[in-house]
């Protein structure tokens, strides 16, 4: 069955994960997860039931805020926050997907003024 293919319904969903419809409709709004949609309709694929099952460990298990998670994978994917075996790693979707994986950090040079006056000091 292909993993990315849309087929289960929120109420299915979280009657499989065991939370409440309320709980992935937080997730999508902190945008931690994306759903498809057709209409008022959401439909999860298997890979998105992986990744909610990570971000259920990550906030009930190990204690981190929606919000701080939300600003930890801003700065590491989330294998690193969940200490995933690398075992575990090889079936993750998320650790094969380059949009959980953080965007490059680019530092910014200071200006040039104090860099001319760093280098007369």
């Amino acid at each position: 069955m292909n993993e990315d293919k849309a087929l289960i319904t929120i109420g299915k969903t979280a009657e499989i994960l065991g939370v409440h419809p309320r709980t992935l409709r937080n997730y999508e709004e902190a945008g931690l997860i994306s759903p498809s949609r057709k209409g008022a309709w959401r439909y999860y694929t298997l890979r998105d039931l992986q990744w909610i099952e990570c971000l259920r460990k990550i906030i009930h298990e190990q204690g981190v805020s929606i919000n701080a998670v939300k600003k930890l994978l801003t700065f590491t994917p989330c294998w690193n926050i969940t200490d995933c075996p690398f075992e575990r790693r090889k079936h993750c979707s998320a650790f094969f997907s380059n949009s959980l994986v953080p965007k490059k950090i680019s530092r910014i040079a200071p200006p040039l003024e104090r860099q001319d006056d760093m280098a007369a000091s």
